[in-house]
Parts: structure tokens; C-alpha cells; sequence
């Protein structure tokens, strides 16, 4: 492949949603995810009263400079998300026990789910965005607890708070009010005006 067959489009994150979501939107880029310890620089950050927004966008440009640096001349989109209820961020959950716990301290509770993205060219900061969505997870049994971590498995310890929207995890919900692609981990129709406005997809 020549460099005149790399996409524009440099996507700075391991996430299979995020890259997904680029996919199935009909974006062409290359995954080269950022090598950033998030959960100690999401800690910096709460330490120095920060708030999640602030972070969330923090994280998202973190990224995307880093990778810049690695791909001169291309768009690099780096995201970040932050669970925040009540004033506590949830990350992503290491283990069943830690999902099971914050599955249960989300129970009957209103939550946002924070979603920011950064596009940087050569190593510096271009465009910057934003969504947050409210969620309330219902009241659910115990008995539903145990079917859900049954069904769901490991592969939702990717996700902050432990929950795929997408498939079995809406069921853990009565409520949502925002922008679905913010609750999967990136405001994607933002991203996709940017791009549009680089004439990466058609207007």
C-alpha cells in the first residue's frame, strides 16, 4: 500500500464501538490507538477538582496529538468518555465482581454518560466537540442482575458502567433522553459534519 492509498482518517482509540461506528457510517480510516494512561490522568484531573466534560475533552485531545504526531498531514479523531452519577465517574469495569458493583450502585439511579471528541493535524488540536446524554437505569431485580452478567459476559468490560447499549444492556434502563451514538462513546454526527467539512465524505 502507498501513502496515497492510507486513508485521511486516523481513528486514535482501541474501541470497537467507536471504530464500528465510523464503518457502518462508510468512513474510511486506520485504527493506531493513543498510549495514554487514562485512569491515572482521569484521577489527576478529579484530584485537581476537575469536572467530567473538562476531562472527557482532555483525554480526547491527549490522544489524537499523540497519534498526530505519527501521521503528518492526516486527520486523527481521538474521543474519551466519562460515566459521571452524582459527582462519582465510573471506568471501565477490570472484572465480573467490579461490573457487578457498579451495576449495582447505578441501580434506580439517573446517570450522564459524557462523550467528547478532538480531531488534531500534525500535532496539534483542530477541532474539539462535545454531547452528554441522561440515562436512568431502572430498578432491576437481583434475579435480572444475574441473567444480564450471564448474557453479557466479558465483553462488555469495555464499556464505562458496564453496559452495551446496543444489545442486551438497553434492558437495564427505563429512561434515556440524548444522542445514542454519545452513549456508545462518541458524538458521531458531530464527527461526521467535521469530516464533512474536510471533504473527507460528500456534502
Amino acid at each position: 500500500m502507498t501513502s496515497l492509498d492510507v486513508p485521511n482518517v486516523v481513528l486514535a482509540s482501541s474501541s470497537a464501538a467507536r471504530a464500528t461506528m465510523l464503518q457502518q457510517a462508510g468512513i474510511e480510516f486506520v485504527t493506531d490507538p493513543a498510549t495514554i494512561d487514562e485512569e491515572e490522568i482521569r484521577r489527576a484531573f478529579r484530584a485537581d477538582g476537575g469536572n467530567a466534560r473538562d476531562a472527557a475533552h482532555l483525554l480526547a485531545e491527549m490522544k489524537a496529538v499523540q497519534v498526530s504526531h505519527r501521521h503528518p498531514e492526516r486527520l486523527v479523531i481521538g474521543a474519551d468518555q466519562i460515566l459521571d452519577c452524582a459527582g462519582v465517574w465510573f471506568d471501565k469495569p477490570r472484572d465480573t465482581d467490579r461490573l457487578r458493583a457498579d451495576l449495582l450502585a447505578l441501580r434506580g439511579c439517573v446517570h450522564y454518560q459524557i462523550s467528547a471528541a478532538c480531531a488534531a493535524r500534525n500535532g496539534a488540536p483542530i477541532w474539539r466537540h462535545d454531547c452528554k446524554a441522561r440515562l436512568v437505569m431502572r430498578r432491576f431485580s437481583d434475579q435480572f442482575l444475574d441473567q444480564y452478567l450471564a448474557i453479557a459476559g466479558a465483553k462488555v468490560l469495555d464499556a464505562a458502567g458496564g453496559y452495551h447499549l446496543e444489545g442486551f444492556g438497553v434492558q437495564l434502563f427505563s429512561e434515556i433522553d440524548g444522542d445514542y451514538f454519545t452513549v456508545l462513546g462518541m458524538p458521531l454526527l458531530a464527527v461526521l459534519a467535521f469530516l464533512r467539512e474536510h471533504h473527507v465524505v460528500g456534502a
